[in-house]
């Protein structure tokens, strides 16, 4: 096999592994092709989730001018790795929107998770750039409240003044830690 054969078939290899991956993490998390009904229940009982564990959210919520949830992200991967999960846009409790994250990786990796995720946008214009971008992605200013790995919110004034604020909740499974860096948010219809 001449080099670049081979170069091109570790490519196509990894994407593959990718795509399969991916998919495989859309199909098992429970949400894959729910309709807008189906995903508004699945929100509702997030929240009431993330409320009753973590009360602090609460005035989060209240302060903030709109909050993406996704009820479920099923995250897989063993070398390359990917996740999913659907989940709706909500302003002043009412939905608007309805959006998918994915999210893709390499790495030293072995695994599977799943865990819910709330986005605060926490002032009009990170919510008006979330709303206007064709795929908005999570990036390394996100500031994180609430992860899973102890049971309270830690939110300072530094978290407090972010425009994105996230809680990452409800682990379970065999991989460690959760991040949404990375993770590409796309409108979508149910």
């Amino acid at each position: 096999m001449s080099r670049d054969n081979s170069k091109l078939s570790r490519r196509s290899f990894a994407t593959a592994g990718i795509a399969t991956l991916a998919m495989t993490a859309a199909c098992g998390n429970g949400v894959g092709n729910s309709n807008d009904v189906k995903i508004d229940a699945r929100v509702d009982a997030t929240l009431n989730q993330m409320y009753s564990t973590y009360p602090g959210t609460r005035d989060l919520a209240q302060k903030a001018a709109g909050m993406l949830i996704i009820p479920l992200v099923t995250e897989a991967g063993f070398i390359f790795g990917g996740a999913y999960g659907r989940g709706a846009l909500r302003i002043n409790g009412v939905t608007v929107d309805f959006y998918s994250s994915v999210k893709g990786n390499a790495g030293l990796q072995i695994g599977a998770q799943q865990y819910a995720h709330v986005l605060f946008f926490m002032t009009d214009a990170a919510l008006a750039r979330f709303r206007r971008s064709s795929g908005w992605t999570a990036g390394a200013d996100l500031e994180y409240v609430v992860r899973d790995e102890g049971n309270s919110l830690t939110a300072d004034t530094n978290t407090l003044t972010a425009p994105v604020i996230a809680a990452i909740f409800g682990q379970a499974g065999l991989r460690v830690g959760a991040t949404l860096e990375g993770s590409k948010y796309t409108r979508i219809i149910p």
